[in-house]
């Protein structure tokens, strides 16, 4: 149980401020211009990184079946980011993380329905 709060404050928090970075960060203005993405989609990026990132921590203290929710969307969120990665050919490392997120959000996600006995 310790590892999983553990991962959600990890990622919880991760995902807040990349979020938040969506709406403020020059830098990231500039990253999703390259990867081809319109401001409509950088700002419901960072949206939904947000409201994931709140629904993993209400999930994990409150109402467990918000988290698992929320690890599955941004799990899809992740996948969708590699798929972008790897269209507009980065190399691995720079790939690597959208990866590694989406995997870590899967486990989160088994975890809430193993731990909590979901469904």
């Amino acid at each position: 149980m310790i590892v999983l709060q553990i991962l959600v404050l990890f990622i919880s928090i991760s995902f807040f401020f990349y979020g938040l970075g969506c709406f403020y960060s020059p830098k990231m203005y500039e990253e999703f211009r390259r990867f081809g993405l319109s401001p409509i989609q950088r700002q419901l990026t960072g949206f939904f990184q947000v409201l994931g990132a709140v629904g993993l921590v209400a999930g994990y203290y409150f109402i467990p079946v918000i988290g698992f929710f929320a690890a599955i969307g941004l799990t899809l969120l992740m996948s969708l980011g590699f798929g972008v990665r790897i269209k507009i050919k980065d190399n691995f490392v720079q790939s690597f993380p959208s990866l590694f997120f989406a995997l870590l959000n899967l486990y989160v996600a088994f975890r809430f329905f193993e731990v909590f006995d979901l469904f």
